[in-house]
């Protein structure tokens, strides 16, 4: 990252040099009013969680409906043109400070964890929404960062002091122009990647619930009950917010097979004072599903322990299902618990009502319906999914690559822009490099 010092001194001459707070008017923290009352005067009331942070705009379609006292809306009120910054939050890998562009026309406050950030009158808002987003991507807001109690707090007042240069209104809004054409045609084809890796997902599925059907016609069905020896969670303790090393233990999140496959990195460590309990250690080879999450859709997905570097235990938000080595191998099983059919049937089994954790019972698991093939007929099935999902996956690896690599560009055009470092009006952004930085 090449320090504010340099670039500021290669900006174009004619650019104005001084601080992000040169571009505002004024900054003032948000409201989460009271509950909505029911003669239907809310307001839209915008979280982080509503931010899209890809178009670096605010989302409403979900953002909860408040009650402003109306002497407090009329100071609330969000404009079109106004931002949200998100002030703070955030977490290890998306850290507070992101910045969105209101748009709407629909009454809305930022929350209380955010603040309503208004443009000078000599600046274009779309020009300093991808201002916010060069400084967000370069750095900026980290280095404001004050932790607390494990919440980022952004310190604005440190943050609106980093030295910025900028042009003119009419030269802000050709910029603003030029990227929003650009990010909008490299976002588009970020998208159609996105959807056919997508749609390579759903056929893996597709197929595998035909597997699934077909053998089931042809050797009838097991419950899962019957193919168990045992089904057993883990052991959550208080651990570091880091990864392991050495011969240290750790603990993995429940997370850790949220991508359909084992993910050692998804893992805490325990704390050196407190003694690991072995029998709750990972062992190559254990089938692990997912017992609790936030979302239905990540419930009961499965993963297989690979071999490991390092030592990990078991935590109580994931079952291990330890299986009858005569009745069925660890490889056909996982792939049958993903099938369509069982995941249904996983889905209709959660338990946790409005408010309450989404859990799933041992009952529910225990009562998955599997094919009840010969040992020799899991195995060539079990071979014949592995080499076709694989080719699968190297496909939706490369698509997944290039999204990356598209989201990288559009970061490296935003900032190439907005710090003058090429002429939007002569340039057409193909050209950027992925290296430039600020």
């Amino acid at each position: 990252m090449i320090g504010a010092e340099q670039w500021l001194r290669s900006a174009p001459a004619h650019w104005t040099r001084g601080r992000l707070k040169d571009l505002i008017s004024s900054s003032s923290n948000g409201t989460w009013g009271s509950d909505p009352v029911e003669n239907g005067d809310n307001v839209r009331c915008i979280r982080a969680a509503d931010f899209d942070r890809v178009s670096r705009r605010a989302e409403l379609s979900n953002a909860p409906l408040r009650y402003v006292e109306p002497s407090s809306l009329r100071q609330h009120l969000l404009r079109p043109g106004d931002l949200v910054l998100e002030k703070s939050g955030g977490g290890e890998k998306q850290p507070v400070g992101m910045a969105v562009l209101f748009t709407g026309t629909d009454a809305a406050v930022s929350s209380n964890f955010c603040a309503r950030i208004k443009p000078s009158a000599d600046v274009d808002s779309r020009f300093l929404s991808y201002v916010f987003a060069a400084a967000y991507g370069q750095g900026l807001t980290q280095a404001a960062i004050k932790q607390t109690t494990g919440i980022q707090n952004l310190d604005t007042g440190a943050f609106f002091a980093s030295r910025w240069a900028f042009p003119e209104k009419e030269e802000q809004r050709r910029i603003a122009d030029f990227l929003d054409t650009e990010t909008a045609r490299i976002d588009g084809l970020a998208a159609k990647q996105s959807i056919q890796s997508q749609l390579l997902a759903d056929r893996d599925v597709s197929d595998l619930s035909e597997v699934y059907q077909n053998l089931m016609q042809e050797y009838g069905a097991i419950r899962l009950r019957h193919m168990l020896v045992r089904i057993e969670q883990g052991w959550s303790p208080q651990c570091e917010d880091r990864q392991v090393s050495g011969r240290e233990w750790g603990v993995i999140k429940a997370g850790c097979v949220n991508g359909g496959i084992f993910d050692p990195a998804q893992h805490k460590a325990l704390p050196d004072q407190v003694p690991p309990r072995q029998e709750y250690a990972l062992k190559e080879g254990d089938l692990l599903m997912s017992r609790a999450s936030g979302s239905t859709e990540l419930i009961g997905s499965i993963g297989i322990v690979p071999e490991l570097e390092y030592n990990l235990l078991l935590c109580d938000k994931v079952y291990r299902l330890g299986l009858d080595s005569r009745l069925g191998r660890t490889d056909f099983v996982a792939h049958m618990l993903r099938s369509h059919m069982v995941r249904e049937h996983i889905k209709m089994g959660i338990s946790g009502g409005e408010g309450m954790a989404n859990n799933l019972p041992t009952a529910v698991v225990k009562d998955c319906v599997l094919p009840k093939a010969s040992l020799s007929v899991q195995a060539s099935t079990a071979r014949k999914l592995d080499e076709d999902f694989s080719r699968t996956a190297r496909v939706r690896n490369a698509l997944q690559r290039s999204i990356k690599l598209l989201a990288e560009r559009r970061q490296a055009l935003i900032t190439a822009a907005v710090t003058g470092q090429f002429d939007v009006s002569t340039a057409s952004g193909r050209n950027v490099s992925e290296g430039v930085s600020t």
